[in-house]
């Protein structure tokens, strides 16, 4: 019975010691990805207003230059 609490002991040890390690190693990666994710939403958004201006300077230009014909 000693042997088997000794074991039992012995391995929680090291299983607290992989979850004190693995827990915030985790928690860094996931803010990273947090992080990362929240950068690509951004720039997408600044892609999407680029877009948008765009498409008015277009039609801006269009409607000039259908004005010039006239």
């Amino acid at each position: 019975m000693d042997d088997i609490v000794s074991i039992i002991t012995r391995n929680g040890v090291w299983i607290m010691i992989i979850l004190v390690v693995a827990i915030p190693s985790w928690l860094k990666y996931r803010e990273r990805e947090l992080r990362i994710h929240q950068e690509l939403r951004q720039r997408e958004m600044e892609h999407q207003q680029k877009m948008k201006e765009l498409e008015l300077e277009l039609e801006k230009a269009k409607v000039k230059q259908t004005a010039d014909k006239s």
